[in-house]
């Protein structure tokens, strides 16, 4: 089945035209660009960059199997419709299926982004053959996916998996909207916030970390820099890592627990820190988690890379979910 992704998102966006069977997806040409100011501008680019993809594989619209949007939300997937997400200005009550439906004549879909890559992986990446899968984002912020029972579940209006607002401290990082959230320990921006604490702490005490070595400094400490550090054997790149593995794993036997799935995929983050994170990570949720339900779960890092957007949209547009 040939189909078209759109891949949503606040700094840039892609369109992507593929092959996609039950286990085989194939990017058979793509487009990314930064995403335009402005619902119309965006639509306007994407729907062009869609309608070249086309035309260089000399398809028909007609020969689509179906359309699929990845989109950050809210967002209302039975109805097709964007609900004001807050990295996307003015996209307010945006019926994008029914716009691309009249544009091309093909079926088109919608589904939130986390939601889309874990059926991503759990169709062609580290999650196959599973039942029951975690996918959690672990980028600029933290999301999850749920496959329960072999299908998606994505709750009674779209918000299931939102793992990334579970408080694991009364205090701590910010992220989503809540301070010592999981989010907030446990994605690019929670951990420039915990590297700054903790760097804060060293330099009151006299004892300023390498990399970092007054207050002036600290605006530069994001997660990348505190991992390169942390990679050339920094003490505390690698203690500001270890922290954020230790709530990683908390947060993950809670999930571990009240879900029992087979296997955790993370992307994004611990996908390229997986050496930084997993001890720590491990040990505390060896030590949270129920010893039943972490015997028969796995956690392993995402497999699809960076083309995982693609390989989203297009599971979408292959089936809607």
């Amino acid at each position: 089945m040939y189909c078209l992704g759109f891949d949503i998102g606040g700094t840039k966006c892609a369109v992507s035209l593929g092959f996609v069977d039950r286990d085989v997806c194939r990017v058979l040409g793509k487009r990314k660009f930064p995403t335009p100011e402005g619902c119309a501008a965006a639509l306007k680019a994407m729907t062009e960059q869609a309608d070249a993809l086309l035309e260089e594989a000399e398809l028909r619209p007609g020969q689509l199997a179906g359309i699929g949007v990845s989109c950050g939300g809210p967002l209302d997937s039975k109805s097709g419709v964007i609900l004001s997400p807050p990295n996307l200005p003015g996209w307010d009550h945006v019926e994008i299926t029914e716009l691309l439906r009249r544009r091309y004549g093909v079926p088109a879909y919608l589904q939130n982004d986390a939601n889309a890559c874990a059926v991503a992986e759990w169709r062609f990446g580290a999650g196959r053959g599973c039942e029951n899968m975690i996918f959690l984002t672990f980028g600029t912020g933290l999301g999850a996916g749920l496959i329960l029972g072999g299908r998606l579940y994505a709750g009674t209006n779209d918000m299931a998996g939102e793992a990334g607002h579970i408080r694991m401290e009364r205090f701590g990082p910010v992220g989503y909207g809540k301070c010592g959230s999981m989010e907030g320990f446990c994605s690019g921006g929670g951990i420039a916030q915990l590297a700054r604490y903790m760097a804060i702490e060293q330099i009151q005490r006299g004892t300023p970390p390498a990399i970092c070595e007054s207050a002036r400094e600290l605006d530069a400490l994001t997660a990348k820099v505190v991992a390169d550090a942390a990679a050339e054997g920094d003490p505390f790149g690698i203690a500001v890592y270890r922290r954020c593995g230790e709530y990683l794993g908390k947060g993950l036997a809670i999930l571990v627990d009240l879900l029992n799935p087979e296997k955790i995929v993370i992307g994004s983050i611990y996908a390229r820190c997986r050496e930084l994170l997993y001890d720590a990570m491990m040990q505390t949720l060896s030590e949270e988690a129920l010893p039943g339900a972490l015997a028969v779960c796995s956690v392993v890092p995402a497999e699809l890379g960076e083309s995982i957007g693609d390989y989203a949209a297009l599971s979408v547009a292959a089936g809607g979910l």
